[in-house]
């Protein structure tokens, strides 16, 4: 299992939870909330919130005597016959569940052979998806998804992704100069999230935050009409407590 090495809060809520699994993994007739926290490591208040979001996540059960069981989800992801399907499907449900809460749409990207992607989304008749009315493999420079991304690579990767997409003035707010916007991603602090103000498209505000997991360096994002903007830092605030389980996912 491989996380993200930023010390972002939902990265170590993902530690902590791949701690818990692994304890819980090794007890294949269930075992103790005293026990887990005595071999894990934390305290009740902390271990308490875990196993509420690994339960609701379908990672462990609770059987008749009140211990702890590894859950169907842990075996689905943990199993390599159809891995990646099931993935997918996790990932799917729990973004939806966060699109919910948020009450904006959700994307997953990630930055694949050089190029942005959005690899899945969930959106809704009251949180519509932002339309991509310039793709968002040559706009990375304007939008949360790709500032969050380029801001997880090293410099010369930054440097590298410029040089091959010219950066565009899609409108007023739209940074096209690459020494300001180097040293905005430098200066970008991992643990907030980084913010799109109408810079990719007038109408609309984004957040992101990072859930690189190994090698892979992605991100966790919304969007929300202008006119709701007056949100986008709670929901951003969410959107980075909600990265837990998509990490977790990712790590498993």
């Amino acid at each position: 299992m491989a996380l993200m090495n930023e010390p972002t809060a939902p990265y170590h809520s993902a530690l902590d939870a791949l701690r818990v699994l692994e304890t819980v993994s090794q007890h294949t007739t269930g075992v103790t909330t005293n026990e887990l926290a005595r071999q894990a490591g934390l305290g009740a208040d902390r271990l308490t919130a875990l196993l509420r979001m690994l339960r609701r996540e379908g990672y462990v059960e609770q059987v008749t005597d009140g211990a702890y069981v590894t859950g169907a989800a842990l075996g689905r992801l943990g199993s390599a016959h159809g891995r990646e399907q099931a993935l997918r499907d996790k990932l799917q449900q729990t973004i939806d569940r966060l699109r919910d809460s948020v009450g904006a749409a959700i994307y997953i990207s990630r930055y694949i052979d050089g190029e942005v992607h959005v690899t899945q989304y969930a959106e809704s008749p009251s949180t519509p998806a932002v339309n991509e009315w310039v793709d968002f493999r040559s706009s990375a420079h304007a939008s949360a998804v790709g500032k969050s991304l380029l801001g997880q690579l090293d410099h010369n990767g930054r440097r590298d992704h410029l040089a091959r997409h010219k950066m565009a003035r899609l409108t007023s707010r739209t940074i096209t100069s690459e020494r300001l916007l180097l040293s905005r991603l430098d200066s970008q602090p991992a643990t907030v999230p980084v913010l799109d103000l109408q810079e990719y498209a007038i109408g609309t505000v984004c957040a992101a935050v990072p859930i690189t997991a190994g090698s892979s360096v992605g991100c966790l994002a919304l969007s929300l009409p202008v006119e709701h903007a007056h949100r986008l830092r709670r929901a951003a605030d969410t959107l980075n407590r909600g990265a837990t389980p998509v990490l977790l996912s990712l790590a498993i």
